[in-house]
């Protein structure tokens, strides 16, 4: 641990990488990082329980750079503490392929525990963070065994505290009652656009304080001591999470750039870097640290000590709770048991047997009842639409604390008692999808929440970080389309499935009856790289016969051939369709063969696992040399990939009236479809 005498030359160290490694890609954020470093010291430290030889060491305390513009604070820290990130990889700041990007990227960089940039996420993937540890040790420590034990800490800056995701964050956080989540607050009152005081006189302080939190300071943000101190006071905290307020100046330590805009987003120019050093005292070379700041930040040795020490710890846990201890483990690793595949088969054979008439995202629930019944890591909410979404099931009591912020347990069998499994996230979707990022990212729990597919839009960006992170969180979107009704084009999702496809790296499903969405859940969570999107009707469904229901994991198969509806003949077209629409195309297929138009149906209930299938399969499903029809009650633009020659489908906005009169309104009816796919074979449309 760094001593007083030491504070100032490994501040300045962090001060002299960031402004270095700046100026030399000619691109980043200089200031945030020279503001901050002091408030680095007492952290990293002084407090942070981590081990840089094994950055995933379970019970190490997470750290989230919320403003990630200033990533050279945190790729300084990882390098200057002994992680596996040379200097010459800070030399190749913001270049192709190195360990430091622009902004933080999890998976990329040792020690980075989430991607940050989009500001605000990272405060609320922090709660997260927080929600999973205070869970698992609910769950799994003992009187004795304390194995679940870190703390979540977080800085974030002015920006942060401006997106509107922080209210529904720091709001979740004061409820919960997160004591282990600590942030610190940048408070240099500088933004791209200068002096944050005409456009942010919020007094952030009690706005923290109305929310539930405890609020330390002002305190001055540039002295070490002080803020060590701080932090040593929030962790005595036994219900309330912390915010510690830390003024500082943006860009410490330059004589003409501190404390103006300019120290934000370019580099410093040489000629100001070299004012900086003289007025730092900082006389060494670009990148060049000597040997005593090395040793002081360097945390190889502690970290070790404390790994070891908590390995004994555990090795202890697992002597007296060998189950435990186990069960611990493989969620940690985030293994499936080893039988899920069988409870998958199951649950899709019942949900195939027992055919039932249902919407989807009823047959979403049944799904679920398997699946939380034999996953005790799938841990469900909803965005106050838990009626709609239909996320609860017997095994998902909902999530309660009590006063003292101890997880309540509710009994759900005899002699069985069990926390929360599901979480009324309020009328928050932004910031729902970023939290569950934060538990996935944590480890021990696969998050899912619900709300309808029209508010995917608030929840987009947390999506898309989870997309880019990898992370396997699956949102559950229910009243998929015009078949609403009556809540009118406000609520019915005509862009978003086709809008959500095109993100990279997310598996869009859109199943049409109980076994697709059985299927959808089953891949889902199989899917450990991948976030999933179901999207699911609120109108009843029936359910469609099928001739295989292994080819439905592949995203698209052939539901029905000209001979299921008496045609001896082979197809002359396709038709391909999605969700409710799989029933229209059936119907239209069935009205055609009456015309002696031999028809084959696809159902394609996933494009984005389609799309990733081999071209045997692709072409197999659908045969070049015939046309093909698509039907989806969404906009047609991505349906022409698949060579469609026509596509009943939907480019405007919807109407408030009930489901089936706006079915027939905007020709979802299987006379259209059969008129489409006529005027295709006659060479029209």
């Amino acid at each position: 641990m760094a001593n007083t005498l030491q504070n100032q030359p490994m501040a300045n160290a962090i001060r002299a990488l960031a402004m270095d490694a700046v100026q030399q890609a000619n691109s980043g954020h200089p200031g945030a990082p020279m503001g901050m470093a002091d408030m680095a010291v007492a952290l990293w430290g002084r407090h942070l329980k981590h081990n840089p030889t094994n950055p995933q060491w379970f019970d190490r305390d997470r750290f989230v750079l919320s403003n990630g513009h200033g990533s050279m604070l945190l790729y300084a820290l990882l390098h200057l503490t002994g992680y596996d990130l040379p200097i010459g990889e800070l030399k190749n700041f913001r270049q192709l392929h190195s360990k430091t990007a622009g902004h933080p990227e999890v998976g990329i960089t040792p020690g980075v525990e989430t991607t940050t940039g989009p500001l605000g996420q990272g405060i609320t993937n922090a709660v997260g963070f927080a929600l999973a540890e205070k869970l698992l040790a609910s769950e799994f420590n003992r009187e004795g065994h304390a194995v679940v034990d870190h703390n979540t800490y977080v800085f974030l800056g002015d920006g942060c505290l401006m997106e509107g995701i922080s209210h529904e964050a720091v709001s979740l956080a004061g409820a919960w009652k997160l004591n282990k989540l600590i942030a610190l607050y940048d408070d240099n009152g500088i933004s791209i656009d200068g002096q944050v005081a005409p456009w942010f006189a919020d007094n952030t302080p009690l706005r923290f304080v109305a929310s539930g939190w405890n609020v330390i300071g002002p305190i001055d943000g540039h002295d070490a001591e002080k803020v060590t101190a701080a932090i040593a006071e929030a962790k005595k905290q036994g219900e309330r999470p912390t915010l510690i307020v830390c003024k500082t100046h943006i860009g410490k330590g330059s004589p003409n750039r501190a404390n103006t805009a300019k120290a934000h987003g370019e580099p410093l120019g040489a000629e100001e870097i070299a004012l900086t050093r003289e007025a730092l005292g900082w006389s060494h070379e670009p990148f060049s640290i000597p040997d005593d700041v090395y040793a002081a930040w360097n945390a190889k040795d502690t970290g070790q000590a404390a790994e070891a020490t908590w390995n004994e710890r555990f090795a202890a846990y697992t002597a007296a709770f060998p189950e435990l201890a186990a069960e611990l483990t493989r969620r940690m690793q985030g293994q499936l048991p080893a039988n899920f595949a069988q409870v998958a088969v199951d649950t899709v054979i019942a949900a195939h047997t027992k055919g039932e008439t249902v919407a989807s995202r009823k047959a979403s629930q049944l799904a679920l009842e398997a699946f939380t019944a034999a996953l005790p890591e799938l841990l469900g909410g909803s965005a106050d639409l838990t009626g709609s979404n239909l996320t609860n099931t017997k095994s998902t009591p909902n999530l309660r604390f009590d006063m003292q912020g101890n997880v309540v347990k509710t009994e759900v069998a005899e002699g069985q008692k069990i926390g929360g499994r599901h979480i009324n996230y309020g009328v928050r979707e932004f910031g729902m999808a970023a939290i569950m990022n934060g538990i996935a990212l944590h480890g021990g729990f696969i998050p899912y929440g619900g709300t309808f597919l029209t508010f995917s839009d608030y929840s987009r960006n947390a999506i898309r970080m989870a997309a880019l992170m990898k992370q396997r969180v699956i949102h559950v979107f229910t009243h998929d389309s015009i078949g609403l009704g009556e809540d009118g084009p406000t609520h019915q999702s005509v862009e978003h499935a086709a809008s959500l496809r095109l993100i990279p790296n997310l598996d869009v499903w859109r199943p049409g009856d109980t076994a697709e969405t059985a299927v959808a859940w089953s891949v889902a969570l199989t899917n450990k790289d991948k976030p999933t999107a179901l999207l699911l009707s609120r109108q009843n469904l029936p359910y469609a016969p099928k001739r295989d229901l292994g080819d439905i994991s592949r995203g698209a198969y052939v539901l029905s051939e000209p001979a299921d509806v008496g045609l001896k003949k082979k197809a002359v077209a396709v038709i391909i369709a999605t969700g409710s629409e799989v029933q229209l195309a059936l119907k239209a297929q069935r009205l055609l063969a009456d015309r002696k138009i031999a028809v084959r149906v696809v159902s394609m209930p996933s494009n984005t696992t389609f799309d990733r299938e081999d071209a045997k399969y692709k072409k197999s499903v659908l045969p070049a040399g015939i046309p093909r029809v698509a039907v989806e009650m969404g906009v047609t633009d991505g349906w022409w990939k698949y060579g469609c020659a026509a596509v009943v489908g939907l480019d405007t906005y919807g109407e408030s009236a009930p489901a089936p009169v706006l079915f027939k309104h905007f020709g979802f009816t299987e006379e259209n479809v059969a008129a489409t796919v006529q005027a295709v074979l006659k060479g029209g449309r």
